[in-house]
């Protein structure tokens, strides 16, 4: 019973994790239709951003959970001004353009810090179930992942701020006509996308550590968690990253974490082939 608890709890961690990594792209993308593969650099700069604060005396939370989404949103709303919004409309341009932006960033770190692993200890310490041990920081984002989660649906459903940014999302010119002004609601999307997936490199640094290509190791992940949800932001990013994240834990769990990866991959590669709008363009239509 203590094992099937432990493998239940790193079940969900994987969950949260692969959701958390995915949302920042899922908001960028499934709103804007802006293929960013800058994403895991984003990711990066999170990561740095919160050990950079932590370093200078900031507390660990403040560097994780304030720090490091301000600092990269802003990098996302100065990246949208100066370039996408060039872009908007010209897909392989924008992939381009991103990719470009990717090895700026990666080139730029290492020239500052070095090609090596930095990173923080893990706050917390452990809990003991049974005769295993397990990390309650990473319940900790378990339980981070899910208030955020529900945090953008409420924002995006129920506020004006939501109904605002997906209006003009969906009519850019009815916006401008009412009076809004679209390249400022893009700025601040792009700028939202930013900053929550500096959130997430800063949450999975005090566990993977960060180094320059990190970025290299999420950005495949996130993708394909994003592609296999589907249209939909948030049902599609949860659905996904429940199915690959339980996938991922339960095939490593009875072989090996390269063979797990490969597994995740196959079913990935079925999904896509047999649901090729991703599960919400078959379920959860209605859902945000």
């Amino acid at each position: 019973m203590d094992l099937v608890l432990v493998l239940v709890i790193q079940v969900l961690f994987a969950m949260a994790s692969l959701a958390l990594i995915s949302v920042g792209l899922a908001v960028i993308f499934g709103m804007m239709r802006v293929i960013n593969l800058a994403h895991g650099e984003f990711l990066m700069l999170g990561g740095y951003s919160a050990i950079v604060a932590n370093q200078h005396g900031i507390n660990l939370w403040i560097a994780m959970l304030v720090v490091a989404p301000l600092v990269v949103g802003a990098i996302g709303v100065l990246v949208e001004r100066t370039l996408i919004r060039f872009l908007y409309g010209r897909m392989i341009d924008t992939m381009l353009a991103t990719w470009g932006l990717s090895l700026f960033l990666i080139g730029l770190i290492t020239g500052i810090f070095g090609n090596t692993t930095v990173g923080i200890s893990a706050p917390l310490g452990g809990m003991a179930i049974g005769n295993y041990r397990t990390s309650i920081y990473g319940l900790v984002v378990i339980a981070i992942t899910a208030v955020l989660l529900v945090a953008i649906y409420l924002v995006l459903r129920h506020t004006r701020v939501g109904l605002l940014a997906r209006g003009t999302m969906q009519n850019p010119n009815m916006a401008a006509a009412l009076g809004l002004s679209p390249p400022k609601v893009y700025a601040v999307t792009f700028g939202v996308g930013a900053a929550l997936s500096g959130l997430a490199g800063a949450l999975i640094a005090p566990i993977s550590g960060v180094f320059p290509t990190i970025g290299i190791a999420y950005i495949a992940k996130a993708f394909i968690t994003v592609i296999g949800g589907g249209a939909a932001i948030l049902s599609g990013t949860v659905t996904a990253a429940a199915l690959f994240g339980a996938i991922q834990e339960v095939a490593t769990y009875f072989t090996t974490p390269v063979f797990g990866v490969v597994i995740t991959l196959a079913a990935a590669i079925v999904l896509i082939r047999l649901l090729p709008q991703g599960i919400t363009g078959r379920f959860f239509k209605r859902w945000l």
